[in-house]
């Protein structure tokens, strides 16, 4: 009967030192595989191998997860609806889940059911998107919890309610008043101090010529002083007004919106409250990054290459 002994010093790939392997995951941290197998000799698959090793070492050296405000968001992960879902701890700045095989609230459930009833108690807040899986997977795991959808996905329904009224203005014209809102979506769904000087100039000769499109970006600009209340009565008083304005406008998009709202008031409203207040600019910040690691690793079809370099992002390397 012959024994084999496991050398601690060994990696996984026992042709490789432990060190050698975290040696390889660190320079993987900051350069491609392609290029840290040039620059080594190695085959590209023994260099990632040897990256998720060290990734997993990370992991292994992280601290114990016990998140209090948490931020769910999907990304899409190849053409054709294929998504995951990864939640991060909003208090730390790091992801603590990658996971799922859609936006379904089966696969949202399955984060719950990883982290534990105990962990799930201690969770007070979750900030998402208005997406009903999310919220009823929530509602269902952290009974507790308050629910705040993200601003940034609320403004995107509003820039995509104005784009409706957009094209429908260029249908609706022809000839010169047509010309003017050729092309304008980037200046119309933009933030008027990011634009150029030629963009603010278009947008404003856009806004002068249609009156309905100069109207709905007002609107659309206005809107967003729904989050500087400190108190959701005087939050809620702006948005009637908001919707009162939008009267005799034939602004049919702003209306589907503003009923959007209504039904996810609670979840809104939420941010007027002084400990709702989180800055979500980590999870843009993150989703850069993941956008970076899709970028390097196209056509890549390692998933748990992937989640270990999703989840490992933000900790201190090592060695």
């Amino acid at each position: 009967m012959v024994r084999q002994e496991k050398l601690s010093f060994l990696a996984a790939n026992p042709f490789y030192t432990q060190r050698f392997a975290w040696y390889v995951g660190k320079r993987c941290q900051s350069a491609t595989i392609t290029d840290v197998a040039k620059e080594l000799h190695l085959d590209w698959k023994t260099v990632k191998e040897l990256e998720k090793e060290y990734m997993q070492e990370k992991l292994n050296r992280a601290d114990k997860i016990l998140p209090s405000i948490i931020g769910i968001d999907e990304i899409s992960i190849h053409k054709g609806h294929t998504y995951k879902i990864v939640v991060s701890d909003l208090e730390e700045k790091q992801p603590i889940w990658f996971g799922g095989i859609d936006r379904s609230k089966e696969s949202m459930d399955m984060f719950y059911k990883e982290l534990g009833t105990d962990k799930c108690a201690h969770i007070r807040l979750g900030i998402m998107d208005m997406w009903k899986p999310f919220t009823n997977s929530f509602k269902e795991h952290v009974p507790h919890g308050a629910i705040l959808y993200d601003r940034f996905h609320v403004m995107r329904h509003l820039g995509e309610a104005l784009d409706k009224i957009r094209k429908q203005e260029y249908f609706r014209l022809s000839g010169q008043k047509r010309s003017f809102i050729k092309g304008q979506k980037y200046n119309l769904l933009s933030h008027k101090q990011n634009l150029d000087i030629d963009g603010k100039r278009s947008l404003h000769l856009l806004l002068k010529a249609n009156k309905r499109l100069n109207t709905a970006y007002v609107l659309k600009e206005s809107f967003s002083q729904l989050w500087d209340y400190q108190s959701e009565a005087w939050a809620r008083k702006f948005f009637d007004n908001w919707k009162q304005s939008l009267k005799w406008q034939r602004l049919k998009p702003f209306e589907e919106f503003a009923e959007l709202i209504e039904r996810h008031w609670d979840g809104i409203a939420a941010y007027a409250k002084p400990e709702n207040k989180v800055s979500l600019g980590f999870v843009e910040g993150l989703n850069n990054k993941i956008r970076v690691f899709q970028r390097r690793a196209y056509g890549l079809k390692d998933q748990e290459y992937l989640r270990l370099k999703v989840l490992t992002c933000m900790l201190p390397d090592f060695v």
